[in-house]
């Protein structure tokens, strides 16, 4: 489960609520990884580069430590439980109401492959969208996209019409090493709505740890506090995620409290392990039952498009070898793959830069928050789906979903995933009418499952001017034949995204205030702002 979080409180690991239920310190092997000799030395080799406080987010990392899915894929497990999701609009009383969203909320955690597993970073334009069946014989929709690479940046947006939930979120995750952990502060939030009652809830996560990477059992935890707020009714869930003490404690251990925000007033206490028994005790009654029980729990896997009918920037198509590699345990193939996905990337930014080519999202805009704004508070999403899904009915709703990206199998695709060339391709003649069309050079095409290296040609001993010089991208258009005329643009009104999707070389975001930090393991605070493009 991924969502993203803006600012938090961080906690120490001794720091104990009375009333959680304590247990023996009992660790699964599932939660452990256990490296051999060679793996170990790898690690070590990476790490020994390394100073605490260090940003991981360049440093390559060995594939066997990766889950084989991307991030975007990965952020689905915040859906996987629909018998948790589908009822909370039903419920009549707001209070009842926001305790299903924190049982919601807490439900997924428990999803995550054994061992330390880090998702594949997405590449910058990667999509991928996915739908959930529903008992009822509704549909749940998903569409995400990644806005930037540097820093990294995972938007999404959920709908289920019928059951007038929308979710918007964008995840921000920073990696940091901090000696013998490396952490991953979970920056971003997501905005979920619930359409019948106007109620907003804004959902923070907590950070991850990976735990006894230079020596020791690698081990995974979750820390510190994260939120679940709602404006319009006053009501917020503060929820501690505990990591264990060098003495004392237990693993995966939650705490917190539901309160009224205007009164003060704590109504219902929460405790237990996130990826086992959870608990609720009421503060007026005293009566504690059981929230949620994860150790029974089976998720909801979605379901995706065959790989045939995907293009080749969508995560599970692109990430293909890798993914199969990593599986069967094959390490050298996958790092192999997964370094030709990477080398594009990298060609694609220098071709950027060289032409002074501008990147946009496709599918996302930015937020236009701010006073006055029709996004004003949801500052944090930074982007949010660029259409308007306003119909009156669920019927229409789905249409205009569906209209946004191809999710069902068998849907038309009506979006290219080709970087345009500067200033000469069919978008550049359309935007700009007044320029004459340029004779543009040969571009290499790229086939098959990721991409195909067949074609590709060294550099000569005297290469020509970089404008000139074909650079390689992720396509799924096919090769333009000799003479052929180029493709027409077949969505009726494309977003400006489609026209000029490059990264702006400069982004003019201000900066904001330091957030202190303070790592659980090592008790140490850090300052850090956001990073600049």
């Amino acid at each position: 489960m991924v969502l993203g979080h803006s600012h938090r409180r961080h906690s120490g690991a001794s720091n104990r609520s009375s009333g959680e239920d304590h247990r023996s310190d009992v660790v699964s092997q599932e939660d452990e990884t256990v490296v051999d000799g060679e793996q170990g030395n790898m690690l070590t080799h990476i790490i020994s580069q390394l100073r605490p406080g260090a940003d991981l987010s360049r440093v390559t990392l060995p594939t066997f430590i990766l889950e084989p899915r991307s991030m975007l894929e990965r952020i689905t497990n915040f859906m996987a439980h629909p018998e948790t999701l589908l009822p909370m609009t039903q419920i009549d009383d707001p209070i009842e109401r926001f305790v299903s969203v924190v049982k919601f909320y807490l439900s997924g955690w428990h999803i995550k492959p054994p061992g330390v597993k880090k998702p594949l970073n997405p590449i910058l334009g990667e999509i991928f969208t996915c739908y959930w069946d529903y008992p009822d014989h509704t549909r749940g929709y998903y569409i995400s996209e990644q806005t930037s690479h540097h820093p990294p940046k995972s938007s999404y947006f959920f709908m289920a019409p019928e059951h007038h939930i929308r979710i918007d979120g964008t995840l921000k995750p920073r990696s940091k090493f901090l000696g013998n952990s490396a952490a991953s502060m979970m920056e971003g939030i997501a905005v979920m709505r619930f359409l019948n009652t106007g109620e907003r809830f804004f959902i923070t996560q907590p950070n991850m740890y990976a735990r006894g990477i230079l020596f020791g059992k690698m081990r995974y935890e979750l820390g510190d506090h994260s939120f679940v707020r709602c404006p319009e009714s006053g009501l917020e869930a503060d929820i501690e995620f505990k990591t264990k003490g060098y003495f004392s404690g237990t693993y995966n251990a939650i705490a917190g409290y539901i309160k009224d925000s205007k009164s003060g007033k704590n109504l219902y206490e929460l405790s237990g392990l996130w990826n086992e028994e959870m608990y609720i005790k009421d503060l007026t009654t005293g009566k504690k039952q059981l929230l949620f029980d994860a150790s029974r729990a089976k998720e909801t896997p979605p379901k995706a498009r065959p790989l045939d009918e995907q293009e080749e920037r969508e995560s599970q198509r692109l990430w293909a070898k890798v993914t199969q590699a990593i599986r069967s345990k094959d390490q050298d193939t996958a790092t192999e793959e997964k370094s030709r996905i990477e080398y594009i990337q990298r060609t694609e930014a220098a071709k950027r830069l060289d032409e002074g080519v501008d990147w946009h999202p496709r599918l996302f805009r930015e937020v236009r928050g701010g006073p006055g704004g029709s996004e004003q508070g949801e500052e944090d999403l930074d982007w949010i789906i660029n259409t308007k899904i306003d119909g009156k009915t669920p019927q229409e709703q789905i249409k205009q979903i569906l209209h946004i990206a191809a999710i069902l199998p068998g849907q038309g695709i009506n979006r290219r995933f080709s970087i345009p060339s500067h200033k000469s391709s069919h978008e550049q003649d359309h935007a700009l009418p007044h320029l004459q069309p340029q004779p543009e050079a040969p571009q290499q095409h790229f086939t098959g499952n990721v991409i195909n290296w067949s074609e590709a040609q060294p550099a000569p001993a005297n290469p020509p001017a970089p404008a000139n010089h074909p650079v390689p991208t992720i396509s799924s258009n096919p090769p333009p034949q000799p003479n052929s005329a180029p493709p027409t643009q077949r969505e009726e009104n494309p977003p400006p995204a489609i026209l000029t999707n490059e990264e702006p070389l400069v982004r003019t975001e201000p900066r904001g205030q330091p957030v202190k930090r303070m790592d659980t393991e090592t008790a140490e605070v850090e300052q850090f702002h956001d990073a600049q493009s």
